[in-house]
C-alpha cells in the first residue's frame, strides 16, 4: 500500500552536494523531478519564488494562485502539489531545520513569522522590485551551491537568512500570528500535538504537558487562533484524515483506526460535522 510519499533532500540532491541543502531553478527542478506535481509531503523546509508562468498551488487542501511574484514557504510535513503552466520558472530551495538552527544558534528558523505556526499562511506576493532583490540572492546561492569554495555553506546560510529577512518584511496578513513571549506556548502545543494527536485527544493532556492550566491554554488559543484547544486538536485530526483519504487502498474504517478512533461511527460523524460531507464523498470529490 502506497501512502502519501514523504520526500527527503537526499532524493533531490546532486552528487557531492550537501545532504541538508538543495537549490535549483524551478524549471530545471521540475524537469528533473516531475513527480512533484502529484500530492506529497517532505521532511524539510521549502521556499519557492516564481518569476514566470502561472498555475495553482494546493497546500493542505487550500488552493493558491501562482503568478510572477508568488512566494511559498512550507514547513516539514505539509502536503502540497502544483498545477503549472509550461512556461513556469523561478527558484526553489530546500533545507533541513538543523542546517539553519545549528549555524544561527541565537535564533531558530521557526522564529520567522511564516514558519512560526502551521496556522500561518504559506503564501505571500512581492512586486517587481522585490522579485529582483530576491532573485539576486537566489542566484548567489546557486553559484555557491555548485561551487567548491571554502565556507560555501556559510555563504549559503547568510544569503538564505537575507531571503527570510526580506520575506518577513513583506509577510503581513490579517491572520498573521505576531511573535510574543506567551506564543511560545502555542508553538510547543503544536509540537506536542504532532507527537500525540493520534492517541491523545483531550486538551487537558496537552495543558499538563505544557505545565499550564487548561484555562490558560484555551485563552492562548482563543487570543491567537480564535479557536479553543479542543478545536485545534480536532482540526489537526481532520487534516490528517483528509491526507489519508488520498490513499484509495485505505478504507474509511482503517483511517479511523489509524487516527486512534475505536468507534468508527463517531469518527464519521466528526468528519461530517467539520467538513459538511462524509469521508467517502470527500474522497470521491478528490479523485
Amino acid at each position: 500500500m502506497q501512502l502519501l510519499p514523504v520526500y527527503n533532500i537526499s532524493q533531490f540532491k546532486e552528487e557531492d552536494s550537501s545532504k541538508h541543502l538543495y537549490c535549483n531553478r524551478f524549471k530545471d527542478h521540475l524537469r528533473a523531478h516531475p513527480f512533484i506535481e502529484k500530492p506529497h509531503r517532505h521532511d524539510f523546509h521549502l521556499v519557492v519564488l516564481f518569476t514566470k508562468g502561472t498555475g495553482t498551488h494546493v497546500v493542505d487542501f487550500n488552493t493558491f494562485k501562482i503568478e510572477p511574484g508568488s512566494v511559498y514557504v512550507l514547513q516539514p510535513g505539509q502536503m502540497h502539489h502544483w498545477n503549472l503552466s509550461k512556461d513556469i520558472d523561478g527558484y526553489i530551495l530546500f533545507h533541513s531545520k538543523e542546517f539553519y538552527n545549528v549555524h544561527f544558534r541565537h535564533k531558530q528558523v521557526n522564529d520567522y513569522p511564516f514558519y512560526f505556526s502551521s496556522y500561518n499562511t504559506p503564501e505571500l506576493h512581492v512586486n517587481t522590485k522585490e522579485i529582483e532583490i530576491l532573485s539576486s540572492f537566489f542566484k548567489l546561492i546557486l553559484k555557491e551551491f555548485h561551487s567548491k569554495e571554502l565556507f560555501r555553506e556559510h555563504a549559503v546560510l547568510s544569503l538564505l537568512d537575507l531571503i527570510y529577512i526580506e520575506l518577513s518584511r513583506h509577510y503581513v496578513t490579517s491572520t498573521q500570528l505576531q511573535i510574543k513571549r506567551s506564543h511560545s506556548i502555542l508553538r510547543n502545543f503544536e509540537v506536542f500535538l504532532e507527537q500525540f494527536y493520534k492517541h491523545e485527544k483531550k486538551p487537558s493532556f496537552y495543558a499538563e504537558k505544557l505545565n499550564i492550566t487548561l484555562k490558560h491554554l484555551n485563552r492562548i488559543c482563543k487570543e491567537t487562533l480564535q479557536k479553543t484547544a479542543t478545536t485545534v486538536i480536532t482540526d489537526r485530526i481532520i487534516l490528517e484524515a483528509k491526507r489519508l483519504l488520498l490513499t484509495p487502498e485505505l478504507s474509511v474504517n482503517e483511517i479511523a483506526n489509524r487516527l486512534g478512533f475505536e468507534d468508527y461511527s463517531y469518527f464519521s460523524r466528526l468528519f461530517k460535522q467539520k467538513t459538511n460531507q462524509t469521508a467517502s464523498s470527500f474522497r470521491s470529490s478528490v479523485f
